[in-house]
């Protein structure tokens, strides 16, 4: 449902005359399993769609930064970056995901073809997803684009530190990852006030529960901060982080 929710966060985004992307796989999802949305207030509503599409813009440009030729979705949902973004012929892709949800995605998307080497891995971020990775071509020698879009806070603090750990121990020299980053996030304690949204807030476990640049700088990653980033719209009522490994003079 939180995949979905995001599709029809990038659909609407797709028809606006400014919009920030265009995805035009998001409404397919939509009409293959249309989704009754919970009562939300204007103000969640209006928070939530703001954040997707910004969201989504950032870390598209973060994934054309980074010019990896090996790139990973972690948690990839309903994401449809294989398919819309640019890539260099010999890039390729690996979106991890459970079962039902690539089995479901991959569906929709039949008769359409990824620009990149896309692989799908059915797998759980919290079992040993790294040796399943490997095994279907994942390279660790070479720089890696890491992507780890809105998965954070449905992992415990052991969950996220276990797999952030694995995400080190296959990055070479150079790798990039990315994620949102945020403490007091209006939407999300918003979110957590509304019985409408309970279903969803029961699920958040809230990742890391200490500072996410500390612990990452202290196992080799140089970290950005990315605070106020709106591309003209309502500013994302959270940040985003970035950060290159093997880059960090502290690591040293």
């Amino acid at each position: 449902m939180t995949a979905l929710g995001m599709a029809a966060v990038r659909a609407v985004e797709s028809r606006r005359d400014d919009r920030l992307f265009d995805d035009p796989y998001a409404q397919l999802f939509l009409d293959a399993m249309p989704i009754t949305r919970p009562a939300a207030s204007s103000d969640l509503g209006g928070m939530f769609a703001s954040h997707g599409s910004i969201r989504t813009r950032f870390f598209d440009d973060y994934l054309r930064r980074s010019d990896c030729r090996q790139v990973v979705l972690l948690a990839a949902g309903l994401d449809t970056r294989a398919f819309r973004l640019t890539w260099p012929s010999d890039t390729r892709l690996f979106e991890l995901d459970l079962p039902d949800v690539l089995t479901f995605k991959d569906t929709v998307l039949t008769g359409n073809a990824p620009a990149c080497h896309r692989v799908t891995l059915p797998d759980d971020l919290r079992a040993n997803w790294a040796k399943d990775l490997i095994a279907a071509g994942f390279d660790p020698d070479i720089r890696t684009a890491w992507l780890a879009e809105g998965i954070m806070i449905y992992l415990s603090a052991d969950e996220a530190s276990t797999m952030l750990t694995a995400v080190a121990d296959l990055s070479a020299r150079g790798s990039h990852l990315a994620f949102e980053h945020g403490e007091n996030n209006p939407m999300a304690a918003l979110a957590r006030t509304m019985p409408a949204m309970a279903e969803f807030t029961s699920l958040w476990k809230g990742g890391l529960n200490e500072d996410a640049s500390a612990w990452l700088a202290a196992r080799g990653w140089q970290v950005e901060i990315h605070s106020d980033v709106h591309y003209g719209r309502q500013t994302s009522t959270t940040g985003f982080l970035t950060a290159r490994f093997g880059t960090n003079p502290e690591s040293a």
